[in-house]
């Protein structure tokens, strides 16, 4: 947060009080509000701009004809699946039959340290990003 959003409601109300002349009071609070605009549209155009270096830097490793430069995403990907696969299907399955092959019912995995890189390699963590840019928060 901006050092002037911060400040924005206490200056209003000290132009109230210091400015007499309503012109030159209603002037001044203008202004600070469109410091404050100015503040957070440069803060969006500095989310984009990072969005895009990220998305230029995807397009070269996914081009890499090198694994460990390309392949991370998709091991990655295949990793997390895997996780999901054993934990929602696989595990169900043996617990169900681990009576009948006198074997104990295996744990699950833990999903929770797992579900964050998912939710990033899915494009879903930056979601609310999008919505400020477009102006629909």
């Amino acid at each position: 947060m901006a050092l002037l959003e911060i400040l924005a409601g206490p200056l209003m109300k000290i132009i109230d009080k210091v400015i007499p002349d309503p012109a030159a009071k209603q002037a001044a609070q203008i202004e600070i509000l469109r410091l404050q605009q100015s503040g957070e549209l440069k803060a969006m155009e500095a989310d984009l701009a990072m969005a895009q270096g990220q998305m230029e830097i995807n397009k070269t490793e996914a081009g890499s004809s090198n694994l460990f430069v390309s392949g991370w995403r998709p091991f990655m990907g295949w990793a997390c699946g895997g996780i999901f696969v054993c934990n929602y299907i696989g595990v169900p399955l043996l617990a169900w039959c681990s009576p009948l092959i006198d074997i104990p019912a295996p744990p699950r995995l833990e999903i929770g340290e797992v579900l964050p890189v998912l939710m990033g390699m899915l494009g879903l963590g930056s979601l609310r990003s999008v919505e400020k840019i477009k102006g629909t928060a």
